[in-house]
């Protein structure tokens, strides 16, 4: 089936079946790698994208789910001032370890401070609840959000 999707600005033609997840459609059919693959059942947010503004898992959601929606991968999460703010506070507090679940992490950040400008400790841990950094950089990943929205 054929699908209108804006992905990062963008409007693109695909052609998918209409339960193909997002994140295949991303990066088998439009070859946008930095959406993660990792555990496919929206448990660990590697494949954390935006939807709307909406942090959403697209491992499990189907394009066909997308409809009229602007998709934002981490390839332009650093278009806005959230974003660069967000990426910013990464490298300032060295966050990013093994690397993997980061480009989840990040959109997932971006899409709560966006919605949120000075989240609490409980905000925080609710928004990022569903990503999992296997390599144990939470703390710093709450204080990257912490300066972020401070900047």
């Amino acid at each position: 089936m054929a699908y209108r999707i804006k992905v990062n600005g963008k409007t693109h033609q695909v052609d998918a079946p209409e339960d193909m997840p997002v994140l295949w459609v991303l990066r088998d059919l439009l070859g946008m790698n930095g959406t993660k693959f990792g555990c496919g059942v929206a448990q660990c947010g590697a494949c954390t994208v935006m939807l709307n503004g909406e942090a959403i898992r697209s491992c499990v959601t189907p394009i066909s789910e997308v409809g009229n929606g602007a998709i934002t991968t981490i390839e332009a999460v650093a278009s806005t001032a959230v974003g660069r703010k967000v990426q910013a506070a990464w490298l300032d507090l060295d966050v990013v370890q093994c690397g993997y679940c980061q480009s989840g992490q990040i959109v997932a950040a971006t899409a709560l401070l966006t919605a949120n400008k000075k989240p609490t400790d409980a905000q925080i841990d609710e928004a990022m609840s569903g990503n999992i950094c296997r390599c144990g950089t939470y703390p710093r990943i709450r204080a990257a959000i912490h300066k972020a929205a401070s900047a």
